[in-house]
């Protein structure tokens, strides 16, 4: 359906509960394909939905009236059109709960209000997994009714075919695999599942409204074991939780699911680690899925984050008795150095409106990739221009060492490429900035990826650094293997 009927079926729609639609903005999309819209009424706010997958509406108008009848902290449905594709519900607010976490990192430390918003979701998951999966038929969730030993293979095939095969250099052994990784899942399959699985449970679908959480995108949940929801919110990997803290919080946890459960009777800490490990894996594969595959920056940027939780977990969590799948897990550890020089420090762009990425790279080597999922963008070619590569003198040189670039300076082409070149990209970035657009790329190449195109890449980062102080840079020099 495009924008334009999916925004008058919503107003539509609005309009059939009495409510007058002032205004239509799109949200920024999720990992989903649902579009979700902010609409804008005389006295308040809706959010209306589009999504063409029937099913998983089914699964959520249910799931939302299930837990809005047990006083569980979810939208409220308010009107589904006939085709059982657009919907509206009440609006929960723009700020997450990782908006929180977001903060917290930049100051270096988590507050108290967070790890406060964190007990109180705590709390709230022991709700939805107990009284919500009290009456609950599970004949009526999407796209599944319980986690069993095929979701858990699902999870694991998803990290081996999407993070671990990409990979030419991680090598294993096919079958002896696949037959550890069936062990695996009949091991998380003997875990106490008598319980609501939220499925996706992390700060980015928690929403803080008047200072409570409340809670969205539970359509996947189904019924299924405790520990991977506590699991999926405590390493969430890019909130950058530390280990005492977690640990405090897996306590706080448990003390209140102690009261509904016998945790001793239902072994939840032998379990635990192994849904870490499941957690962890199927995390790596969805980035591999989104960033790797589909190139899509924000996954891309999280693999170190997931890759250093992994680290840390098989340090302090040994994983025995699967040595195919621990060789895979060192190998895939191995990778670290390589994604930790590409996507330094990621959270630093959070304070800056729009991000701009320059590489340098080599036309024999072909075209950097754009991670934004953007397109677009510039690539000049810096071919025409006088090349130092051809002189003796500068064959160990770069573009950054002063005698290349006191070379190129003295040129005047140089100049005259350079102007043009900030006429078209400081064009871009003014209407970037003004229409809250977030990615920019600008790719230089020359022949070696060398001497010019590293110049001219080092020129602009520094000209956009110097007049765009509210613009992050992303400077790649991608055959000098240098991220600034």
């Amino acid at each position: 359906m495009l924008a334009i009927d999916i925004q008058n079926t919503l107003s539509s729609l609005a309009q059939s509960i009495g409510l007058k639609a002032m205004d239509i903005k799109p949200i920024a999309a999720s990992g989903s394909s649902r579009q979700y819209y902010r609409i804008l009424t005389e006295n308040n706010s809706v959010i209306g939905t589009y999504n063409a997958n029937i099913e998983e509406n089914e699964a959520f108008f249910y799931l939302t009236t299930h837990f809005g009848g047990k006083g569980l902290p979810v939208p409220k449905l308010l009107a589904v059109n006939d085709q059982r594709d657009c919907y509206l519900q009440t609006d929960q607010g723009d700020t997450t709960l990782f908006q929180h976490v977001q903060r917290s990192i930049a100051s270096g430390r988590y507050d108290e209000t967070t790890i406060a918003l964190f007990r109180q979701t705590l709390e709230a998951l022991v709700r939805f997994q107990t009284e919500g999966h009290e009456g609950l038929d599970y004949s009526k969730v999407y796209p599944t009714p319980c986690f069993d030993k095929s979701s858990v293979m699902d999870d694991l095939d998803y990290f081996k075919y999407y993070f671990v095969k990409p990979h030419a250099e991680v090598v294993f052994n096919e079958q002896r695999l696949k037959g550890e990784f069936k062990a695996f899942a009949e091991v998380c399959c003997q875990a106490y599942h008598e319980a609501f699985m939220y499925r996706d449970f992390q700060s980015r679908n928690v929403m803080v409204y008047e200072g409570q959480p409340c809670f969205i995108d539970y359509q996947g949940g189904r019924q299924g074991p405790l520990q991977y929801d506590v699991v999926s919110l405590l390493f969430q990997v890019k909130a950058q939780m530390p280990q005492t803290l977690r640990d405090e919080l897996l306590e706080h946890y448990k003390g209140i699911l102690a009261q509904r459960l016998d945790l001793k009777a239902i072994a939840f800490d032998q379990y635990y680690p192994y849904f870490v490990y499941l957690r962890l894996l199927q995390v790596l594969g969805a980035y591999g899925f989104r960033g790797l595959i589909q190139k899509k920056a924000h996954f891309l940027e999280s693999i170190p984050y997931a890759l250093k939780e992994l680290a840390a977990w098989t340090e302090r969590h040994p994983l025995t008795g699967y040595p195919e799948l621990e060789s895979v897990i060192r190998q895939v550890i191995g990778l670290l150095p390589k994604y930790d020089s590409t996507f330094h420090s990621p959270l630093y762009t959070l304070h800056f409106p729009l991000t701009v990425t320059v590489n340098s790279f080599s036309f024999k080597k072909g075209y950097p990739d754009d991670f934004s999922g953007n397109g677009g963008g510039f690539v000049f070619d810096c071919r025409a221009l006088p090349n130092p590569g051809r002189e003796p003198q500068f064959k160990t040189k770069t573009g950054r060492d002063w005698e290349v670039i006191e070379y190129l300076e003295e040129k005047p082409q140089t100049h005259l490429f350079l102007e043009h070149v900030k006429g078209l990209v400081g064009q871009s970035i003014d209407n970037y900035l003004e229409r809250h657009f977030t990615h920019l790329m600008l790719s230089f190449g020359c022949t070696g990826g060398q001497h010019r195109s590293v110049f001219f890449a080092q020129s602009i980062a520094d000209w956009i650094r110097s007049n765009y102080p509210t613009v992050h840079v992303a400077l790649n020099h991608i055959e000098q293997n240098i991220h600034e």
